[in-house]
């Protein structure tokens, strides 16, 4: 799209040809330099800006300041006549929904949903204990009557092949599991069981198998045994570590407790130590980091081009297995390979496989798990903390979540009023070297002919401006300061603006065209290719009708 600003001279009708000057900035590069600005801006509603509506913001806000240094001064100390000139376009928004509180009807319909939910899940309860009870009871009846024909056998031999029949092992599982059912059973009637009614089993009745011989045992005693062995290890391992873990929850309980103590004491003092820690553990961390990655550079070696080779990224486990692998393949590299005939090349891999690496890179850290815990208390009891700091106060703004109102959809118009249509004056604002309107005018003045110098104040007493961009407030005034800035003190200069700026052009073309003498004093498109460039260059253009 071409844009750009004449300047030309008539004299009595007729244009002054050495006189005409052009620069190639318009009314375009405003509008685009506009839309930049504004999208830079703001680029969350750059979809917004389209050229149409940047175009109607221009010719409805932009104007030309009289002096831009001092203007742009203005808007800099941000003094009420500034704010006066700010100019806000409002997008459509629509505000969040204000939740009104519920209404009583409201409030009965969901009470009433909960009370009919709560039943259904307690008829639901009634049925699955219900379930259960019969089933303990059937359970119950079945024990009994097995306790009751246990009664009638005499013979131990049929009593051990009669249990092992059933599923048991001895009589006293049975009894054992008659109790248990028992028990259960009153529980999910809802009755108390009687303290001395309580069943408990000491191991030895449990695991009554295990001092027992196995040449005196059965196979399926044998069977049994082996699962009372194994039960009653995985049952005492698990008690020794339910116990460690109680005493570790009350020795930090018990540490919790001194570290209020000592912040109720001291809140400053104990802050202070806690971020002095913090610190401490986080640079102690990146460091060991720093090294795993870059490498170890204290084992000697001098690493004069600052490049970390793949040994020194290794740790001292890891070297010394790739010094025996580099030794064992050195030793066998010449002649034949006769690896593994000898019980000395074996210890190689006992060698390797040792456990002797003193690394904990691949254990759990206690230091990062520290650091978690001061992290955590920090931001408990310090506002200001946020992770990553050093002292604990924050480096930067937690992002925090926050409604979307009417300013955050405001295009707020302020120093881009002027800024743009500056480039008129200053094209160089948008990275193009030429000259501004007013410098054109001197210019043109400048090449005048001879004879016709004499009519310079003739000619800045009647300066006519026209075109779209002339339509800007202060055009005029600015445009004469800056005439007057290049011409002799007391030279009369008057600028007028066209009746119609926009239309001017396009109405004296159409009354030009419409003219008898337009054929005559006009040249047509086969002309131009017969005749070629240079005579179209000395063509010269007659307006006199």
């Amino acid at each position: 799209m071409l844009s750009y600003k004449w300047v030309e001279q008539f004299i009595n009708g007729e244009p002054v040809y050495e006189a005409c000057c052009r620069t190639n900035v318009g009314g375009y590069h405003v509008t685009d330099y506009l839309k930049q600005l504004l999208s830079l801006k703001y680029p969350h509603h750059i979809s917004k800006l389209t050229w149409e509506r940047v175009e109607e913001l221009k010719m409805e806000h932009c104007y030309i300041a009289g002096d831009y240094a001092s203007e742009v001064q203005l808007f800099q100390r941000g003094d009420k006549e500034a704010e006066d000139k700010t100019r806000c376009w409002q997008l459509p928004w629509t505000p969040s929904p204000v939740e009104e509180p519920p209404s009583e009807e409201e409030i009965a319909r969901k009470a009433a949903l909960k009370e009919k939910q709560s039943q259904r899940l307690r008829e639901m309860a009634e049925a699955k204990r219900s379930s259960k009870i019969n089933e303990l009871e059937n359970e119950l009846k079945g024990l009994e009557f097995l306790l009751e024909e246990l009664k009638d056998i005499e013979e131990d031999d049929e009593i051990v092949s009669f249990l092992v029949s059933r599923g048991y092992a001895a009589k006293r599982e049975v009894e054992s599991a008659f109790a248990k059912v028992t028990q259960s059973l009153r529980k999910a009637k809802g009755e108390q069981v009687p303290s001395e009614e309580k069943v408990d089993i000491s191991a030895a009745e449990k695991y009554y198998l295990i001092d027992i011989p196995d040449d005196e045992l059965s196979a399926e005693q044998l069977k049994e045994k082996r699962r009372q062995v194994f039960l009653k290890s995985t049952t005492e391992a698990r008690q020794r570590a339910k116990q460690r873990r109680l005493e570790e929850e009350l020795e930090k309980e018990k540490e919790k407790k001194l570290e209020e103590q000592k912040r109720m004491e001291n809140p400053e003092c104990y802050l202070e130590q806690l971020r002095a820690k913090y610190k401490e553990l986080s640079e102690k961390l990146e460091q060991r980091k720093r090294l795993k990655t870059n490498g170890n550079h204290a084992n000697g070696n001098n690493n004069v081009s600052g490049g970390v080779g793949r040994g020194e990224r290794l740790n001292a486990a890891q070297r010394e297995r790739m010094r025996l692998l580099t030794t064992a393949a050195f030793d066998r590299g010449k002649g034949e390979d006769t690896f593994g005939q000898r019980d000395e090349d074996w210890q190689l891999y006992k060698l390797m496989s040792r456990d002797n690496d003193d690394d904990d890179d691949d254990k759990p850290d206690h230091d990062e798990t520290e650091l978690a815990r001061i992290s955590s208390r920090l931001r408990e009891i310090d506002p200001t903390f946020f992770p990553g700091s050093e002292s604990g106060a924050s480096a930067s703004e937690v992002p925090r979540f926050r409604p979307l109102t009417k300013e955050d959809f405001q295009i707020i118009l302020g120093v881009e009023r002027f800024r743009c249509p500056e480039v008129l004056f200053n094209p160089n604002f948008i990275g193009i070297d030429q000259s501004g309107l007013d410098e054109m005018v001197g210019v043109s003045l400048r090449r005048l002919p001879s004879w016709v110098q004499g009519l310079e104040d003739k000619m800045t007493s009647s300066i006519l401006v026209t075109g779209g961009s002339c339509l800007y407030p202060g055009m005029g005034e600015r445009l004469e300061a800056g005439i007057r800035m290049i011409r002799p003190c007391g030279t009369p200069i008057k600028v007028v603006r066209a009746t119609d700026p926009i239309m001017d052009a396009w109405r004296g073309a159409s009354v030009y065209a419409a003219a008898m003498q337009f054929p005559q004093q006009t040249f047509s498109r086969t002309d131009y290719y017969d005749k070629g460039e240079d005579w179209l260059r000395r063509y010269k253009f007659k307006y006199t009708i």
